[in-house]
């Protein structure tokens, strides 16, 4: 087995160019799990963990770029958690606080996994993908990267650099439902995002369809009904509806981790909480 630890970007995309079929390694949190299983090969190891350009992030006017290498302990961090506190909310879910300090944003979106917690709300907020390799450079937008389950858009020598989306003014949640309280991978989870300068309410779900996605009809109901000028309660009927229509967007599977049947019931809980929540925050 032969490690290479790469000090910067432009090193590590030699170093892919050279040998595109070397294994990538960010935080390891997904990836020595499929090595542990023998299902990954670990010949050759590139090591992203020292890049320091990867762990940087930069807020300028209404946009925020996050580093592929920032982590899911730096994304609950208040500089991070004030601008998209929907991304500082699922980064808090993730696994313990060891697999949250060494696992990455990046790393999350390479494993392209339905269950991915952070991947509803980049999906909400549009977030387009700049990817780099000695070649040159690209972006992605998300919808686009994720193609499958566990499959990404990335070509031979990429590495994702950075994540950017725009800064949205209004209150923001995410949820999701796991089979115990902790440590615990996704059964469903939705993020739902205010943006009130676009009057637009935006719904990204997870762990109901083979690629999270936006539940783009619900979208356009619940903005038309929400009042932007004094963020009265919404009725109960038009809650209900909306729950309703984001559940009737999912396609889901049963698996060992649930039914087809209580994914579908359970993201129209979700929906309904999330834009409760949305609500008593917007009033407060």
């Amino acid at each position: 087995m032969g490690v290479i630890i790469a000090k910067s970007l432009n090193e590590a995309c030699v170093v892919l160019a050279e040998n595109p079929a070397t294994t990538v390694l960010a935080g390891g949190t997904d990836l020595m799990v499929q090595a542990n299983r023998g299902m990954q090969s670990m010949d050759s190891v590139l090591d992203l963990s020292r890049i320091l350009e990867l762990k940087e992030w930069t807020l300028k006017d209404s946009e925020i770029v996050l580093g592929a290498g920032i982590s899911y302990t730096d994304l609950a961090e208040p500089q991070i958690a004030t601008v998209v506190p929907a991304l500082a909310q699922a980064a808090r879910t993730v696994g313990s606080p060891q697999i949250r300090n060494a696992g990455t944003l990046g790393g999350n979106l390479a494993t392209a996994s339905p269950a991915g917690d952070t991947i509803p709300v980049l999906v909400a907020m549009d977030a387009v993908l700049q990817l780099k390799s000695s070649s040159g450079n690209r972006e992605v937008a998300i919808t686009d990267f994720i193609t499958g389950v566990k499959s990404n858009a990335l070509q031979a020598g990429e590495i994702i650099q950075s994540i950017t989306m725009p800064v949205f003014q209004g209150p923001q949640e995410f949820l999701k439902v796991g089979t115990r309280n902790a440590m615990v991978i996704s059964v469903v989870s939705l993020a739902l995002v205010t943006d009130y300068l676009g009057r637009k309410l935006r719904v990204g779900v997870g762990s109901v369809s083979p690629v999270p996605f936006r539940a783009t009809e619900a979208e356009e109901f619940i903005s038309q009904e929400f009042d932007w000028e004094k963020n009265s309660s919404l009725s109960e009927k038009v809650i209900n509806k909306f729950s309703d229509m984001v559940a009737d967007s999912t396609k889901p599977i049963d698996d060992h981790r649930g039914t087809a049947d209580y994914r579908k019931h359970a993201v129209g809980i979700l929906a309904k909480r999330a834009l409760e929540r949305v609500c008593a925050n917007g009033e407060s």
